[in-house]
């Protein structure tokens, strides 16, 4: 009759033999899921901190360029300013000719005319030459006194007009597109008294309420 009892290193009946083969491997697997996640994580925050890096880049670049942008702008625009500066003073020469001439002296002399003539031209045509080039002769005879364009040589009583307005011109001034060379040198008007209440208004008496019970 033959032995049925089963042999000692059988592995079937043998206690933790039974075990599924995966799962000795699931640990190392939730490990290596966790690492990948956090080497992610990781990663993501490098992406962010280089983009925003970039756009930072990008920006000073583009702050860059227009500050350059702007410089050579500028630098065209006013390079001009020293040689114009003293050139005005020809313009200013002119201009005194001009006024020193006495009025209507000019028509009694026929010589002293056509040279007042020509010597106005010759203004006309440099003041026609600045305007090519952005300078403006400034004459602000009449207008409201600008801090940023006039320079105040004195005050002046003068009730018919409001203070602050320019009564005379001592010389003329200058700007070369919308920066001063030079200030015009003004006289300023303080302004006279203030002007007095009509009769009418004052001969007026104030009204007054009437007494409680007067009916009125």
């Amino acid at each position: 009759m033959a032995d049925e009892t089963p042999k000692p290193d059988a592995p079937r009946g043998m206690p933790g033999t039974d075990v599924p083969p995966d799962a000795a491997a699931r640990p190392d697997a939730a490990d290596e899921a966790a690492r990948l996640a956090a080497e992610v994580d990781t990663l993501q925050g490098q992406i962010a901190d280089l983009t925003d890096r970039l756009l930072r880049a990008h920006a000073e670049m583009d702050n860059i360029r227009k500050r350059a942008d702007r410089d050579r702008e500028d630098t065209a625009k006013y390079a001009i300013s020293k040689f114009a500066r003293d050139v005005v003073a020809v313009a200013d020469n002119f201009e005194r000719a001009v006024q020193a001439v006495p009025a209507g002296a000019a028509e009694q002399d026929t010589a002293l005319k056509a040279l007042v003539e020509g010597v106005s031209m010759t203004e006309r045509e440099l003041l026609n030459v600045f305007e090519r080039h952005g300078v403006r002769r400034i004459n602000p005879r009449g207008e409201a006194f600008n801090p940023h364009q006039h320079q105040a040589m004195m005050e002046m009583e003068n009730a018919e007009v409001a203070p602050g307005t320019v009564l005379e011109v001592y010389q003329s001034g200058y700007v070369l597109e919308d920066r001063v060379l030079r200030p015009a040198m003004v006289v300023v008007s303080k302004g006279g008294p203030k002007p007095q209440r009509p009769a009418a208004d004052e001969a007026e008496p104030p009204a007054t309420e009437a007494p409680a019970g007067s009916g009125k």
